[in-house]
């Protein structure tokens, strides 16, 4: 049996919305155990002076946990 755990993270990049889920994928992965899913809970740009300066992702990760 396995036991499931989700986590949410918010990760911002300067290239695009792809690039934030590789990089929060990434980065979760460095810090959780057997990583298995991520899934896009939100996009929001970042605005600066009337200029798109970023993209934000909420992600909802899947990890399992250990026995």
């Amino acid at each position: 049996m396995s036991v499931a755990k989700v986590t949410e993270i918010i990760v911002e990049s300067e290239k695009s919305f792809e690039d934030a889920v590789v990089q929060g994928v990434k980065r979760a992965n460095r810090t959780l155990d057997q990583v298995k899913a991520a899934w896009v809970k939100e996009q929001q740009a970042v605005i600066d002076n009337g200029d798109v300066v970023g993209f934000r992702v909420v992600l909802k990760v899947t990890f399992l946990l250990k026995d």
